[in-house]
């Protein structure tokens, strides 16, 4: 295997004012495309902040599209593209990680949903008494797809999951965290997590092409022994190679417990981490010249301009230390944006 360059030697510092940010929500899982007309359109959850961090997501998380001229932003909120369409959808009530691409000349989204029959919560009050719907929403997380022939839509979502979960398999409770690569010949290579005893694990699968049904290519997970979540996958369109970046809960791949790892593979099915496996530590260096710590570093994001990687965008909150402790109201989040050299 050809050895691409360790993807922490491609990191410029970061911004060092927020690409997009919402006052009144929380915006998370970011995904990037340009149209036609040379505008871009920034994908990402997003879900009200009068409502806690964590346990509402699964609830009250919907998709919205913003706008700039630029990668670098600012982005400014446009539209809510996947919102509620009633209990009856598989994706009736909630939809999130979204994940945007162009193929072709479609723009495919593809991202997780859930529904449940009652009436979502508005209240703090109404979520406390709602524990085991929420439970059972976030059991619920199938991947689903939506297209359109522009970014700003309409869009056409899926009547089915195009991943779902495998009674009495490893992924058997959810699958959640897609992350889809459009290979050179055409196919769709998509990795995904489950949640197992063990932990969370990722696994894979392959369509023939667009709207085309996804197949699992292994019966276990792949990289068993590490406990890695948020992926992103792409083609090297010099050597070849898949390569990855996930966000290690551990730190058994990294050395540091949620910074980013970086994993190769010649198939997109075997993966081995790279060499130098840390792909970025959750300490940041700045445009400013600061070099500060971020606490919650999630949903790595690349995004290629003209097969070329040249940024890297990340869902941030406030440095302060474990992911669950972001779970209370009207914490902030933004997205963070890396150019990549």
């Amino acid at each position: 295997m050809t050895t691409p360059i360790p993807f922490q030697n491609r990191l410029g510092p970061a911004l060092s004012s927020p690409v997009f940010e919402l006052e009144d929500a929380y915006v998370w899982c970011p995904s990037l495309v340009r149209s036609d007309d040379g505008r871009y359109h920034l994908f990402a959850s997003s879900w009200p902040k009068s409502l806690p961090f964590m346990r509402s997501y699964p609830l009250r998380s919907q998709t919205i599209r913003a706008e700039a001229e630029s990668p670098e932003g600012p982005f400014v909120f446009r539209e809510v593209v996947l919102d509620e369409r009633g209990s009856s959808f598989w994706d009736g009530r909630a939809t999130h990680n979204p994940q945007v691409h162009r193929i072709g000349d479609t723009f495919a989204l593809f991202y997780i949903g859930t529904t449940y029959p009652e009436s979502p919560p508005q209240t703090v009050d109404e979520l406390n008494a709602a524990e085991d719907v929420r439970v059972r929403a976030y059991d619920a997380f199938r991947i689903g797809c939506a297209v359109a022939d522009d970014p700003r839509g309409p869009w056409q979502r899926s009547s089915e999951p195009v991943l779902n979960v495998r009674p009495g398999e490893w992924d058997a409770s959810i699958v959640t965290n897609p992350a889809v690569c459009v290979c050179a010949d055409d196919s769709l290579l998509m990795i995904y997590r489950s949640n197992t005893p063990q932990g969370c694990r990722l696994g894979v699968a392959r369509a023939a092409g667009l709207g085309q049904p996804f197949e699992r290519l292994t019966d276990g997970p792949i990289l068993e022994n590490l406990h890695l979540e948020d992926p992103f996958i792409w083609q090297n369109r010099e050597t070849g190679t898949f390569e990855m970046i996930a966000k290690d809960l551990s730190g058994k791949a990294t050395g540091e417990v949620h910074a980013g790892a970086h994993a190769l593979s010649t198939d997109g099915i075997h993966w081995n981490p790279a060499s130098e496996a840390k792909a970025y530590s959750r300490s940041l260096r700045y445009t400013d010249g600061v070099q500060r710590p971020v606490g919650h570093l999630e949903r790595p994001y690349v995004y290629f301009e003209k097969g070329v990687p040249s940024m890297l965008y990340f869902a941030t909150a406030q440095p302060e230390g474990a992911f669950a402790k972001i779970d209370h109201l009207n914490k902030h989040t933004w997205i963070t944006g890396v150019p990549l050299v």
